[in-house]
């Protein structure tokens, strides 16, 4: 098994970013230097600024701010078809999808914007699928504490549709069921229901 690394990362500044793109245009066989290419390398950075921009985020602190007054709602609350788009950690490819959330809350509620934020804080980071999924549905159950959360990713990988196998159609689904999801079929339906998950499978089957 391998050790992680205890070297100290260091981040590279913006000036070693922009050299290090114009080595992989001259790798790729093309001169950094002509016209066309002469400011590619600031925006490849500010493109990678975007992409990463989750890692200065805090999933947790998002979900901070939660609502009391809720009349006593201790029902389902689903936000689905959320926008995904990621990058994969072995290619750097874009992963772009989308993503269905879902808890059972306890007392106290969040606003639905912020669980479209978690998504993005994680997902604007070099990431896999799977990994993904765990880490949305952690950090709500860390911070909301609820009865129950569900996520599901379904998502192509250009990775896979773009270069190797060229398998373009192709949708990875990915999910994290955590308390009443795991534990209560009737629950775990209710919600593959809300998503249409029987129609997801049906379109991704023809």
């Amino acid at each position: 098994m391998a050790r992680p690394s205890t070297k100290k990362f260091t981040k590279p500044t913006r000036a070693e970013a922009e050299a290090a793109v114009r080595v992989l245009l001259s790798w790729a066989g093309d001169d950094p230097n002509r016209e066309g290419l002469h400011d590619t390398p600031a925006r490849v950075c500010r493109a990678y600024e975007h992409y990463g921009s989750g890692y200065g985020a805090d999933p947790e602190e998002i979900l901070a701010r939660t609502f009391s007054e809720t009349e006593g709602y201790d029902e389902m609350v689903v936000l689905r078809d959320i926008r995904l788009e990621s990058h994969c950690e072995h290619h750097l490819a874009p992963i772009i999808g989308k993503v269905h959330v879902a808890y059972l809350p306890q007392k106290r509620v969040v606003g639905i914007s912020k669980l479209a934020r978690v998504v993005d804080a994680y997902a604007k980071r070099l990431q896999i699928q799977e990994k993904l999924t765990a880490q949305i549905a952690a950090a709500i159950e860390r911070t909301l504490k609820p009865r129950g959360v569900a996520v599901v990713i379904e998502a192509v990988h250009h990775c896979m549709t773009t270069r190797g196998v060229h398998k373009v159609g192709t949708t990875l689904v990915t999910s994290r069921m955590i308390g009443a999801f795991r534990d209560d079929p009737a629950t775990r339906r209710e919600f593959l229901s809300l998503i249409g998950s029987v129609q997801h499978t049906s379109r991704m089957s023809e």
